[in-house]
């Protein structure tokens, strides 16, 4: 019989190391989501009911909508465990910049604000947006300790602060790494296999 997990909710911005989490809390057994690409126009009005829901299939969930539903999911499953996946301001939105190019997404709108689903041109109105999220993050969970990981894959956090918050033993092999330094090309490969789905 499978053990119960209690839920794990990864909730950085894209491109902050979430492919790697994702890859690792597989690793350690979890049934992980995400991201879950919504590009309905109405995202806005429908994402949360989604989020909900979903929220009830997996053990763990990672990127897009996870980081804007961190305070729902934290009064929804009161026991679950948060990783705020971070990594330097300028290393991120030069991936982003790498990935994504031009690419505008209803999703991302959402996060950066209407006309503003590409980081071209917008990257320091990201970079602020991601500051600010971080900021309200470590401030909700301020006065809980145990609830919040802050992990900088990027910048080598591995097994170890993450094995340590989910009290797991260590696997022995080496951290997963995905997408490192993705090009712009991977980015448009990547983005044209979903849109043939």
């Amino acid at each position: 019989m499978r053990r119960r997990r209690d839920k794990v909710f990864g909730i950085g911005f894209h491109k902050t190391a979430t492919s790697s989490l994702k890859r690792a809390l597989r690793q350690l057994g979890y049934r992980v989501t995400g991201p879950n690409h919504n590009h309905d126009q109405d995202i806005a009005w429908t994402f949360l009911d989604h989020a909900r829901a979903l929220s009830t299939r997996y053990d763990a969930f990672q990127d897009n909508p996870w980081p804007l539903v961190f305070r729902e999911m934290d009064d929804m499953w009161p026991e679950a465990k948060f990783i705020l996946t971070v990594r330097d301001p300028e290393g991120w939105i030069a991936s982003q910049l790498r990935y994504f190019g031009e690419e505008s997404t209803p999703m991302r709108e959402l996060i950066y604000g209407p006309g503003r689903g590409s980081p071209l041109g917008n990257e320091a109105h990201y970079i602020a947006t991601m500051q600010r999220h971080e900021a309200a993050v470590r401030a909700h969970f301020a006065d809980r300790p145990g609830k919040l990981l802050v992990l900088d894959i990027v910048g080598g956090a591995g097994w170890d602060p993450l094995c340590a918050f989910l009290g797991v033993p260590v696997p022995r092999h080496t951290f997963p790494h995905a997408n490192k330094a993705a090009s712009r090309g991977d980015g448009w490969l990547v983005r044209l296999k979903r849109k043939v789905r």
